[in-house]
């Protein structure tokens, strides 16, 4: 059985090798749709008898490694120098720094690094991370997938 949950967060970004607008300091409503694969679970009983897991635990869990985290942030290439030297200036400011550049593709990529390891239970079902969707806009998004 696959299951999925989405979420959304605002995040800013850039692209600095860009050969258009997105070089430039802009930002984003993400969605990320994080599907799950494994056993219903037939426990009798069991909190969560019938399902996979239960939908409010794997937003808990997102929001906690993820979410809270990239929200409204600004996420950053580490390489990416000027941006990282100038959002240090910036008191209190909320900077992820990143070993990649913040593409859409690379964003799900790390997303689903990130996620992969914090879904892992002892519901004795198989549970396991299979899918992590990145919408960057309602019209393009990156899947990573297992």
């Amino acid at each position: 059985m696959l299951i999925t949950r989405r979420l959304e967060f605002d995040a800013g970004h850039r692209i600095p090798n860009h050969a258009s607008q997105c070089r430039h300091l802009h930002g984003h409503r993400y969605a990320i749709e994080i599907s799950l694969s494994g056993e219903i679970i037939g426990a009798e009983g069991a909190a969560e008898q019938g399902m996979v897991m239960d939908f409010s635990e794997i937003k808990r869990i997102a929001n906690a490694v993820l979410v809270d985290r990239w929200d409204h942030a600004f996420l950053v290439h580490e390489g990416d120098h000027d941006v990282v030297a100038f959002l240090a200036t910036l008191p209190g400011h909320k900077t992820v720094v990143l070993p990649v550049v913040p593409t859409a593709e690379n964003l799900a990529a790390e997303a689903f690094r990130i996620l992969a390891a914090a879904y892992v239970h002892t519901y004795g079902n198989q549970l396991r991370l299979q899918r992590v969707r990145l919408y960057e806009t309602p019209n393009n998004w990156a899947d990573a997938e297992r």
